[in-house]
């Protein structure tokens, strides 16, 4: 087993080493050593900091949380449009490969998750366990794949194949919310849109069948699990309506989902534990987006547990074990 102190499960890589792609394949333009660009064709999507690509200033941010290890997972623009169904599948399995190789360079201290193309079954399943072939934990998927949820009948065979490699699933927010809330623009879109777009993510796993389907699926939701926490009883009571009420199901359904702990607010910890059990709390910083988060998010734990919001025993190094039960990593000796 991983001899981990904290695991942050929730930040993201994108790679100097990454091939260009036509079009408006996401890439990384370096400016300088500290500083950098993502390009969509020749628009700037976001300026980025070198911790998103250098393996030694991402570690050395770590040292300086104090965080022992990380999942890095690929920038979600990227598995956007890897995800879209005229995307080259060669674009997945450059980042994919990029992700392996930043893993590989950082002694054992970065563990990765991989991207999919959500083309045909045989792709889909074919580039899944080509990741658990370059080492990868598991792979990051969208609250939505294009226009299908989660639970859409279209995305069984994804499913059933993470379940069948025991990987584990990620799911992080889509386009920044943009879309979800009907009022666009900023701050609707990150902090509501977002929000609700991973409550409907939730919702499709819990009330859609998947987790019942899939009772070893391992899934984690970005964002604390976005609304989905505070929505739950209404959407217990909601679900109800239109037929015969499973609410012991689906309690023990939803308290199956990890979620991490980039909610924000100290007192939002006291929630996840209450919805979803202490051992399903997961470190998450989003690093390096939020500027210091990775500290931050360390910080709020011990913060969070001064004032009662969170149990004695919901430290990093409980959330670390949380960690290596998702990754599948617990106990297991080829990765001591």
């Amino acid at each position: 087993m991983i001899d981990a102190s904290a695991v942050d499960v929730h930040a993201h890589h994108l790679g100097t080493d990454l091939t260009d792609f036509p079009g408006l394949a996401p890439r990384l333009v370096v400016d300088d050593a500290a500083s950098g660009r993502i390009l969509c064709g020749e628009a700037t999507f976001r300026k980025v900091t070198s911790v998103l690509w250098s393996v030694p200033d991402r570690l050395a941010e770590m040292d300086r949380a104090k965080v022992s290890h990380q999942v890095v997972s690929p920038v979600p623009v990227t598995m956007e449009f890897a995800a879209e169904p005229d995307a080259d599948p060669a674009y997945a399995r450059a980042i994919n490969d990029s992700i392996a190789a930043a893993c590989a360079g950082s002694e054992g201290r970065l563990l990765g998750l991989g991207i999919l193309p959500f083309g045909t079954p045989d792709v889909v399943v074919g580039e899944l366990e080509r990741c658990t072939g370059l080492g990868l934990r598991g792979v990051e998927v969208g609250t939505r794949i294009g226009e299908l949820d989660l639970d859409a009948p279209e995305l069984a065979d994804f499913w059933a194949a993470s379940v069948a490699a025991d990987v584990c699933v990620f799911v992080h927010p889509v386009l920044g919310g943009t879309g979800v809330v009907r009022r666009p623009g900023q701050p609707f879109d990150l902090g509501l849109g977002m929000l609700a777009d991973t409550a409907i993510a939730a919702s499709s796993l819990v009330f859609g069948g998947i987790l019942e389907r899939h009772p070893d699926l391992r899934v984690a939701l970005a964002h604390g699990c976005g609304a989905f926490p505070w929505a739950y009883p209404r959407l217990r009571v909601a679900a109800g309506l239109g037929g015969e009420p499973q609410p012991e199901l689906w309690d023990a359904l939803t308290r199956r989902l990890y979620a991490d702990s980039l909610v924000f607010d100290d007192e939002h910890l006291r929630l996840l534990v209450h919805r979803f059990g202490a051992d399903r709390l997961l470190l998450g910083s989003d690093a390096p987006f939020f500027p210091d988060q990775l500290a931050k998010s360390m910080a709020a734990l011990d913060s969070a547990r001064a004032s009662g919001a969170l149990p004695p025993e919901a430290g990093p190094d409980l959330l670390a074990r949380n960690a290596l039960e998702y990754l599948g990593l617990a106990g297991d000796p080829s990765h001591r």
